[in-house]
């Protein structure tokens, strides 16, 4: 079954993920945009059995990283097509993952994520992004990405 792409109102006009990311189901993991601008990204997941890494028991919580990225991609994303415009160039690279803390091992099937990202550092093509991944109001993640945006 193929995941409805939702669209998201941004100043400059509508997106939807597929213009913001260059990920394509099972591998995007995002179900929809909370929020989003210049500096950070909300967005929402359920957990599901196609999600990479999935086994009977649930997805292992490595997968928060992938997630952490995403929701950065929304934001830059964002302010590449609002910057760029629509049809400018779709890829950023992850360079390193400078730390990530997980607070749980295993994710089980339907529980609800979201995830917030933030531009913490920007030097040139350059982005240091924080990102943190909840349970409801439980912090399970923390993740510290380094990424090059041609």
């Amino acid at each position: 079954m193929a995941k409805t792409v939702p669209h998201l109102m941004a100043m400059d006009g509508v997106f939807n993920l597929e213009e913001l990311l260059p990920h394509r189901p099972p591998m995007l993991l995002i179900d929809r945009v909370v929020e989003v601008n210049a500096v950070y990204a909300l967005t929402l997941s359920r957990v599901a059995q196609t999600w990479p890494m999935a086994d009977e028991h649930g997805v292992a919580s490595l997968i928060l990283v992938e997630l952490a990225a995403q929701t950065a991609g929304v934001c830059n994303g964002w302010e590449r097509i609002r910057t760029r415009g629509i049809d400018s160039e779709r890829t950023g690279w992850l360079v390193a993952v400078k730390r990530a803390e997980f607070w749980v091992s295993q994710l089980p099937f339907g529980m609800q994520l979201t995830a917030r990202a933030e531009n913490t550092l920007e030097f040139d093509k350059f982005r240091e992004v924080t990102s943190q991944v909840f349970d409801n109001d439980r912090l399970i993640a923390e993740v510290v990405l380094q990424l090059y945006q041609p």
